[in-house]
């Protein structure tokens, strides 16, 4: 894919931080969109910051867990715009939680929506996409998707599962010569509202911390601008990267996961416990 213009673009989570500002950057180079979201006033919120009357706009309400909304999204995608070139499949939320303390309940529901969201809209999209020629599928993992954390250990799942998976189906798309592509993305701490929106449970007491100090730290790792993060991610499609890394720390903990392949979980917990120490 060389430009964006006269494209058809899903994104998924398009209510605010990466998805929002996927959606605004697309609309300005000419980029025809289909949003969706869980939470309709947000996507109403995106819909007012896109000013390029020029390009086409429709927007949905969808669970990405739920498959059957999914499928039928898509579908609704072509009969508006008559094509769709790229799904983002962005959409994620995180859960604070030791394995012990987390509840079947919980890890069903962040799988369901990190990663069978994510294979949802890939599968969903994928054959309309193909019909294109010229097209992209862009699936969001995260830099806990390159390292394991302590008390993350459904997002890692999730996001680890989203990282095999892309990179799984980009040697398909290459083998199979399609004209259509696959990126996945490792971004570190984007400046978005996914801390907030989070899940956190009382187990985290086990280990020594409370509810409001991790997330109060998580919002303090959050510090990448969610413009910068979504500008990244269309280079690399337009470059046909692999996999793009968006920060300095994705980049940082990538290079010691690849220099200390196990150790760095000594590292990790170093850090666990010194953030609990001089907090």
């Amino acid at each position: 894919m060389q430009t964006f213009h006269n494209k058809v673009a899903a994104i998924t989570g398009a209510g605010s931080g990466i998805g929002q500002q996927l959606a605004i950057l697309l609309a300005k180079q000419g980029c025809h969109l289909a949003l969706s979201d869980l939470n309709e006033q947000r996507l109403l919120e995106t819909l007012a910051l896109l000013n390029n009357p020029k390009i086409q706009v429709t927007i949905a309400k969808v669970d990405v867990a739920q498959q059957a909304q999914v499928e039928q999204w898509a579908q609704d995608v072509v009969a508006q715009h008559g094509k769709v070139n790229m799904i983002f499949n962005n959409a994620g939320l995180a859960l604070g939680s030791t394995i012990e303390g987390a509840s079947y309940e919980e890890l069903e529901w962040i799988m369901g929506i990190n990663f069978w969201g994510v294979v949802y809209g890939t599968k969903s999209f994928l054959p309309l996409i193909k019909q294109t020629a010229d097209g992209h599928v862009i699936n969001l993992s995260s830099v806990f998707g390159l390292t394991a954390q302590p008390t993350q250990a459904g997002y890692n799942a999730s996001k680890f599962a989203v990282r095999g998976f892309t990179e799984a189906l980009r040697q398909e798309l290459d083998l199979q010569n399609c004209g259509v592509s696959a990126l996945c993305v490792h971004p570190g701490g984007i400046k978005t509202n996914i801390a907030n929106a989070a899940r956190i449970n009382h187990s985290l007491a086990t280990l020594g911390m409370n509810i409001e100090d991790s997330s109060r730290s998580f919002n303090d790792f959050l510090r990448y601008p969610a413009k910068q993060a979504a500008q990244d991610i269309l280079d690399a499609v337009l470059k046909n990267k692999r996999r793009v890394l968006i920060g300095n720390d994705a980049k940082a903990l990538d290079l010691i996961q690849r220099l200390l392949p196990s150790a760095y979980q000594r590292l990790m917990q170093m850090g666990s416990q010194l953030r609990d120490k001089f907090k």
